[in-house]
């Protein structure tokens, strides 16, 4: 338990902040009285076939290879008196926070680490050889670890994430070579890891995640009949579902249930009232997992109550790599579309500054919205709805051949495109497409707009559409694209021309994202897990999650290099 309750915690760096301007290797002549050349030629023997003992995948190891090159092949940790003591322990201390972050100890050569490094203590006159090996384990670990925080440790489609925003190799090895040169490589090294709040909230809750699972988690709530406010229930199963709230905490504990036992006869066991202190606490317990808010403790709420908190911590670990995914810099302006939140919210340097509830597609019939990233370019007021071909054999034909006056009540018509007949929707209240659509092309045909049917953003769970996102407070979107004062924007919608297009002066990057555990408002939620795609990504990550006996062991003895 305890060292479980360890890797939560970061480890502080050990620096005093003071820039390191004396990192040139290339001015290097000996290390603890040992020649640089014989340092140099025992570097270049361990580059030649030293990855796979330091558990480094060809890519990795092509990268340390990379790393030696742009500093000439000179020793990158190691100067005269032996380690560069301030740069050697800000990597180990990160190494030691990569816990902190859910990633898998198991990827690093910590055994390899520690043993040359213990090997280096224990002797006052290193060999060339011991030095190389040494000066090589650091920098295979700080790729390896600079890669895993720079873009994460799995490939997103490779787990079935259906995700599509692609990160580049060569910011890659850019990244990691500017960061050794960095003169502040304390703070540099913090970068590798992505800086905004929602990642930063998500470590948090890892480490009380953490501590619930070393603690024992917490114990199923009965299956029984569906309770509503004021029934009866047996008092077992309303004391587990207290508790389960308590370790979540729901209800905290100067929270006192006011359920009353009522009289056991010979006829009848005793019972206890679903009173209201858990009527609220299941209430708040599904606005936080994504489940619709009725108080009522049914099925699909005791099924996510009896979710294990090993399961939840591992899903915080999968959601932690997922913004390891994206981007470290999303732009002076973006849109972010959370899919599984069902909310968009616009940002620039300020933050947050327009959000609102949106519909995405839905979970079956290849409706579901990918992940990707694009840019709007333009808007356009008072749109046609062009309906894909799919759409119009499936769905509107059928009522066109039943009913003549279908197309008409609906605002249809029918128009002739490459010599064949296709239905478009004319402008105006009844379009799909609401009164505006925001384009950001792309190979998904994605893009958002405006919908006629706002009673369904009244839903909890908002997965209506065939992939595309219909928006809350689209009026709003525009009036913050455009730029533009909010009358301007109302009279485009309501009064202007049918199928005004107006650029955007600058792009604006989209991301389409998929976060299923996220913190808003200083609460953590669990989404609705719209498309099945938390279990691979878990499975794949509970290593990270909860880390071997092993591995913790590994971490233990480095930590105490680390602090001699």
């Amino acid at each position: 338990m305890a060292l479980l309750c360890f890797v939560g915690c970061d480890i502080g760096s050990g620096a005093d902040g003071e820039l390191d301007r004396s990192f040139a290797p290339q001015k290097v002549r000996s290390i603890k009285g040992v020649g640089v050349r014989a340092v140099r030629d025992a570097i270049e023997e361990q580059l030649k076939a030293r990855g796979q003992a330091l558990r480094l995948d060809a890519t990795d190891w092509k990268r340390v290879r990379a790393l030696y090159a742009e500093f000439g092949g000179a020793p990158i940790w190691l100067d005269h008196d032996g380690l560069r003591e301030r740069r050697s322990k800000t990597l180990l201390t990160a190494l030691l926070n990569a816990p902190g972050d859910a990633l898998d100890l198991e990827h690093y050569p910590l055994a390899e680490l520690t043993r040359v490094l213990e090997g280096l203590l224990a002797k006052r006159r290193p060999t060339p050889g011991l030095l190389a090996e040494v000066d090589v384990a650091l920098t295979a670990a700080y790729a390896a670890l600079g890669r895993d925080l720079l873009t994460g440790q799995l490939i997103p489609r490779q787990t079935a994430q259906d995700w599509y925003i692609a990160t580049s190799e060569s910011q890659i090895d850019s990244a990691l070579a500017r960061i050794l040169r960095d003169h502040d490589f304390d703070r540099s090294m913090t970068s590798l890891r992505p800086t905004d709040e929602g990642y930063a909230s998500l470590r948090r809750e890892l480490m009380h995640y953490r501590e619930t699972v070393a603690r024992g988690g917490w114990k199923p709530v009965p299956n029984g009949k569906s309770l509503e406010p004021g029934d009866f229930a047996a008092p077992a199963t309303l004391a587990a579902l207290e508790a389960r709230l308590r370790a979540e905490g729901i209800l905290d504990m100067g929270e006192r249930s006011d359920r009353a036992p009522a009289a056991q006869t010979k006829a009848a066991p005793a019972r206890a009232i679903y009173d209201r202190t858990l009527a609220a606490g299941v209430a708040e317990f599904q606005r936080r997992h994504g489940i619709e808010v009725d108080s009522i403790l049914g099925p699909q709420t005791i099924r996510s109550l009896n979710v294990p908190a090993e399961y939840r911590l591992a899903q915080i670990a999968a959601n932690l790599e997922r913004y390891r995914w994206l981007p470290r810099a999303l732009g002076a302006r973006y849109v972010f579309v959370n899919v599984p939140a069902f909310r968009l919210e616009a940002h620039d340097r300020d933050g947050s500054v327009l959000e609102m509830k949106v519909i995405v597609g839905a979970e079956y019939e290849n409706r579901a919205t990918p992940v990707f990233a694009d840019s709007m370019q333009f808007v356009v007021f008072r749109p046609f709805w062009n309906a894909p071909d799919e759409i119009a054999e499936n769905e509107l034909w059928p009522y066109v051949e039943a009913d003549p006056g279908y197309l008409e009540r609906n605002d249809y018509e029918i128009v002739t495109e490459n010599g064949k007949p296709r239905i478009r929707q004319r402008p105006g209240e009844k379009n799909a497409l609401g009164l505006v659509k925001f384009m950001f092309p792309n190979n998904f045909n994605i893009y958002l707009h405006d919908t006629p049917e706002g009673h369904l953003f009244e839903k909890e769970i908002r997965a209506f559409s065939h992939g595309c996102i219909r928006l809350e407070k689209p009026a709003e979107l525009a009036q913050w694209v455009l730029g533009w004062p909010m009358e301007r924007v109302r009279q485009a919608m309501e009064e202007g021309n049918n199928d005004r297009r107006v650029n955007l002066a600058e792009k604006i990057p989209v991301y389409i994202v998929y976060f299923t555990t996220y913190v808003r408002d200083g609460t953590l939620h669990f989404a609705h897990d719209l498309y099945q795609r938390d279990e691979t990504l878990a499975h794949a990550l509970k290593r990270g999650a909860v880390p071997s006996p092993a591995a913790l062991a590994t971490v233990q003895r480095l930590k105490k290099l680390a602090e001699d």
